[in-house]
């Protein structure tokens, strides 16, 4: 009789599994056939699995969006899947899309839309654009790790000075740093802004979450940095995970030493397949804790008992799936109910003590110069 193989964790990867989509038909499952160790040398629990970086041509620079949860209006993104790995992501489920696995592909199949910037010139460049900010890494991070390589943002960036374009940047990355001399003169004009996400300062936590990204101290490094240059730099501490990352407050006091002026946070969402990929990490990092984790990350969205059912470890298809999370925009990032409230007053209450959050920084539209996509003088 054959075993099945258990899901184990992989060193450097936040997934464990190469979790079904949700359009396939199929699952598949590694079997121990008694003739080996029952590890297949492509299979998830591989060491020697490898990013692979494949490359597109981009239709379309920039995502609009007119969710009353968001803060700003355009979006843009220089990669597919992101190598850094974060289990939490709400973007995992996006590798659906392309016929590719939420788990394991999401961190480990990264699409590189080379043609970035000449499309974003051309769309920046139409009579019918309006200037609104920009935000950089608004899915995948923008300095994972291939960009070090195909500077991809660095081309983005680049198109976006030269027209006088406000911007900013979510990242997790030091890789920020690597565009100080784009950075510093563009936000002495009121053009650039940069939010770093520092999920935990636990070291040994980060790299469960988040196991290819920035240590925790290296992110605050950056931000010390940036706020030294005259960069007006925030902190995200998204997503907050009851249970699991607790320190929020202690997130937000060292930011703010470091230089920090802003700060947002949301909780944890789990859309599609990111809950049973979720629910297995749990299985795999905190056993004891799980169902605890759960339960709590439900009462966030208020999810009413009769609706917290269980799903199958590791299966993207359910006959009666747990409803982990509730979407409906206004609620959908911050949450609702008792718990939500306890988190927000949590956040604001250090914001206060601390001084963050004191003044918005206003990026300025005012200066964007179409002509000088075309190195010349706007004529209007």
């Amino acid at each position: 009789m054959h075993s099945i193989v258990p899901v184990q964790a992989i060193k450097g990867r936040g997934a464990a599994s190469r979790i079904a989509h949700r359009f396939e038909t199929e699952e598949r499952a590694g079997v121990d056939d008694g003739w080996g160790s029952g590890a297949d040398p492509e299979d998830s629990a591989s060491p020697r699995l490898q990013t692979q970086v494949s490359f597109e041509e981009a239709k379309s620079a920039l995502t609009h969006n007119n969710s009353p949860d968001i803060y700003f209006e355009q979006g843009l993104n220089p990669y597919r899947g992101c190598e850094h790995g974060c289990v939490y992501c709400y973007a995992r489920p996006t590798h659906s899309y392309l016929n590719l696995s939420p788990g394991l592909d999401f961190e480990t199949k990264i699409i590189a839309k080379r043609n970035l910037a000449q499309v974003l010139e051309r769309e920046l460049g139409s009579a019918s654009y309006r200037p609104s900010p920009i935000v950089i890494g608004t899915v995948t991070d923008a300095y994972q790790p291939v960009e070090r390589e195909l500077r991809i943002t660095r081309a983005v960036i680049e198109l976006l000075a030269r027209c006088r374009h406000p911007f900013s940047i979510i990242t997790k990355s030091a890789g920020v740093e690597r565009d100080l001399d784009l950075l510093a003169p563009l936000a002495r004009d009121g053009l650039v802004s940069v939010y770093v996400s520092v999920t935990t300062l636990d070291g040994e936590l980060a790299r469960k979450l988040e196991p290819r990204a920035a240590a925790p101290w290296r992110r605050l490094r950056s931000i010390e940095t940036l706020a030294a240059l005259g960069i007006p730099v925030g902190v995200s501490v998204a997503p907050q995970i009851p249970f699991v990352n607790t320190d929020m407050e202690q997130v937000l006091q060292a930011a703010a030493q470091a230089g920090a002026h802003s700060a947002f946070y949301t909780v944890l969402r789990l859309p599609w397949e990111l809950s049973p990929l979720f629910r297995e990490w749990l299985a795999l990092h905190y056993p004891l804790r799980a169902e605890r984790i759960m339960a709590r990350v439900q009462d966030l969205h208020d999810i009413p008992a009769a609706q917290r059912g269980t799903m199958q470890q590791g299966s993207a298809h359910a006959a009666e799936p747990a409803r982990d999370y509730n979407s409906s925009f206004g609620t959908r990032m911050k949450g609702s109910g008792i718990w939500a409230d306890l988190t927000r007053q949590r956040f604001e209450a250090a914001c206060r003590r601390l001084g963050l959050n004191r003044q918005r920084h206003e990026l300025d539209t005012s200066q964007f110069q179409r002509g000088l996509l075309h190195g010349q003088a706007s004529l209007f």
